[in-house]
């Protein structure tokens, strides 16, 4: 016999299903509800069954009621062209760690569909795997600013040698005036690429020691400090839109005092409790 729950997603007009959805999320997030939980397996392990809406709308909260058991489904979710909701069983596949999506994430990054690449990108960076590197690398020089962007987020969150190494060549060899995206993610490789950024601001090329010294502030390192104010006191170089390295480098010690104050709040308050 079919649960109501089950048949709160075959019933009714699409409105209605939608909502019903919803409220199953709900009633899985606050209160562990079994059978909601159970109707939202089954909304994924069935997908075919049911609307393209109620599907996104699982998806879009998957953490709710994420399961290993959901593997096979989502992995033919996502390569199922006729379906259509290839965007949605990636964010599925990365609430749900499942490493094996990998290989068909990476092959979704041409996909025709901007949504599929967006997300699919950023599954990847949830998933952590440093094989889609250089699948992920030569997205940095797309022409949409929001898919380098999220490329360069991926790239953080994956780490390690290969990835710094993508981002620090796209920073070398800039391509576009504005890359603030670049500064913040080479950041979070901290220490590692600090003595990297200290070079970069004795570059010839004004712009890129603007944006190391942007880079310099948001890592919260104190070997930046002496740099940044060099720069601050005597660099009068201007970027190719019409910004002031010593600006820049002003701008970046306050980031970095910020952030250093924070980290010592932090410490403090661990220390309280």
């Amino acid at each position: 016999m079919t649960s109501p729950d089950l048949q709160g997603l075959r019933s009714g007009d699409l409105e209605t299903r939608e909502a019903h959805v919803h409220q199953l999320l709900d009633r899985a997030r606050e209160h562990g509800d079994e059978s909601a939980v159970a109707a939202l397996h089954a909304l994924v392990r069935y997908y075919r069954d049911y609307h393209r809406s109620l599907y996104s709308r699982a998806m879009n909260q998957a953490a709710v009621f994420a399961d290993p058991g959901l593997e096979e489904p989502l992995l033919a979710a996502l390569g199922d062209t006729r379906y259509n909701c290839q965007a949605w069983a990636a964010m599925g596949c990365a609430a749900m760690d499942i490493r094996a999506a990998v290989p068909q994430l990476i092959k979704l990054l041409d996909h025709p569909q901007w949504i599929v690449r967006d997300e699919s990108v950023t599954a990847l960076g949830r998933l952590g795997d440093a094989s889609a590197v250089p699948a992920l690398q030569p997205l940095l020089a797309d022409e949409a600013d929001w898919l380098r962007q999220r490329t360069a987020d991926a790239l953080a969150r994956i780490g390690g040698d290969a990835a710094l190494e993508a981002l620090w060549h796209e920073f070398e060899h800039r391509r576009f005036p504005r890359i603030g995206y670049l500064a913040s993610t080479l950041a979070l490789f901290t220490p590692a690429v600090i003595p990297r950024l200290l070079t970069a601001t004795e570059s010839a090329d004004p712009d890129q020691r603007y944006w190391a010294a942007v880079a310099l502030g948001s890592s919260g390192d104190d070997r930046a400090v002496p740099t940044l104010e060099r720069l601050m006191a005597e660099d009068r170089g201007t970027t190719v839109f019409d910004g002031e390295v010593r600006v820049a480098a002003k701008k970046a010690l306050r980031t970095l005092r910020r952030i250093q104050a924070a980290i010592a709040e932090r410490s403090r308050s661990r220390r309280v409790d």
